[in-house]
């Protein structure tokens, strides 16, 4: 049978499928073959052979988020779509592009850059567009720009069952059909196989300043945020760093024209105060997740007003467990990622997760365990309560009956 299933794959991708090797496994799921399409209907004869033999299916980029979210249950055939890495379509003059869903953002934005536009999603990574929609990993500049699921306009996919769909279109206020392209943003390739995606673009600012101050004392962050985001200034992106020993950083990105920036970057440096810098190039952590090898990366999300909670209590529970937390993150958009050092057991991570869950209405958010080391996640719930679950299971029955897409691998084991 397997002599069978490969043939057909084979013949679907025209050759571009193979055995896989330890290297294909998906975050420690080992899979059986990787097919390659390089097109809408190539994806769609590869869904239907899996269909037809009941395959457990995980779409695979860039491979740089693949191991975010829970396990998969199980893994029968990863679907790699950097084949389908091309510029379909750029309506420059509508600030439009429809690009394959595994052409690399850098690439993406190298391209876009000789017309003056990019997408609004900083900075640019090797991961591929369809992997940046299926995880919503906007980046900073989302603080003005909005996220994925704001920039996204038009998607195409491949249903489980073979079939391809549409949703939206390629015009900024074509609105049908455009809940779908929602539904697929962030929903880590458990609903359908994304092959194109259409966005809206922004121009190119003529100037980027950034704007950094250091901040000694912990009371000190929350306050600076609130003045930032209740000022003029009117920011592209405002971010932290505070690694888990040494002082912190805060930084805001302005951009527009080139009087103006300059202006607000006057103001910007009178409203953070002493020690406040100004400078053309963004700090060496800027975007980046703050995480080695080994570590275990979390999302948290809170309200603006509950910073200065959420700070208190991640200082408390490190304390009391003897881990250490690299806090990095959109403040202003109620958003950070922290790199947790130091886990010994999946038990002492269980009890650091689990402690910070239970303070999570104080700062206003949720607690999101994106990535660790195979045998510390095993047994965790990653993703924690989650509202509306009954309604998101609804709609994955509906995408996927059979449960064949990434199963297992997104919220409440969907």
């Amino acid at each position: 049978m397997g002599d069978v299933i490969l043939e057909e794959l084979g013949a679907a991708t025209e050759g571009h499928t193979v055995g896989a090797t330890e290297a294909d496994a998906v975050d420690g799921i080992p899979t059986r073959w990787v097919a390659q399409p390089d097109s809408t209907e190539q994806t769609a004869a590869v869904m239907r052979v899996a269909a037809s033999h009941d395959l457990a299916v995980v779409v695979r980029g860039s491979g740089t988020k693949l191991t975010w979210g829970a396990r998969p249950e199980r893994v029968d055939l990863v679907l790699d779509t950097t084949r389908m890495n091309a510029v379909v379509e750029h309506a420059a003059g509508d600030l439009i592009v429809v690009v394959g869903a595994g052409m690399r953002l850098d690439d993406l934005q190298a391209s876009l850059a000789g017309t003056g536009q990019w997408l609004g999603v900083d900075p640019a990574r090797r991961g591929t567009v369809g992997g940046l929609v299926a995880t919503a990993a906007t980046g900073p500049t989302r603080l003005l720009h909005g996220p994925v699921r704001d920039l996204l306009i038009g998607v195409t996919f491949v249903r489980a069952d073979g079939v391809v769909a549409h949703s939206g279109g390629k015009v900024v206020k074509n609105v049908a059909g455009y809940d779908v392209g929602k539904l697929l943003t962030g929903a880590f390739g458990t609903l359908g196989v994304i092959t194109q995606a259409a966005f809206r673009l922004h121009p190119l600012p003529q100037a980027r300043r950034w704007v950094s101050v250091p901040v000694t004392h912990p009371d000190g962050i929350p306050t600076l945020v609130q003045q930032v985001v209740h000022s003029q200034l009117v920011p592209t992106a405002l971010e932290l760093d505070r690694p888990a020993t040494g002082g912190a950083t805060l930084c805001l990105l302005l951009e527009g024209i080139s009087p103006g920036v300059e202006s607000r970057t006057a103001e910007a440096l009178d409203l953070m105060g002493t020690g406040a810098t100004a400078g053309d190039d963004a700090p060496d952590w800027w975007g980046a997740e703050p995480v080695a090898d080994g570590d275990v990366l979390l999302k948290l999300t809170h309200e603006i007003a509950g910073l200065a909670h959420l700070l208190t209590t991640l200082d408390d529970i490190c304390a009391a467990t003897g881990l250490t937390a690299h806090v990095r993150g959109s403040v202003g958009v109620g958003a950070i990622t922290v790199g947790l050092a130091g886990v010994a057991d999946a038990q002492a991570l269980a009890r650091w997760v689990a402690g910070l869950r239970e303070h999570a209405s104080s700062f206003g958010g949720t607690v999101v365990v994106l990535e660790a080391p195979g045998d510390l996640k095993a047994d965790l719930d990653v993703w924690g309560p989650v509202g509306g679950l009954q309604l998101m299971r609804a709609v994955k029955r509906q995408f996927d009956p059979e449960n064949r897409l990434a199963p297992g691998r997104f919220v409440g084991g969907i």
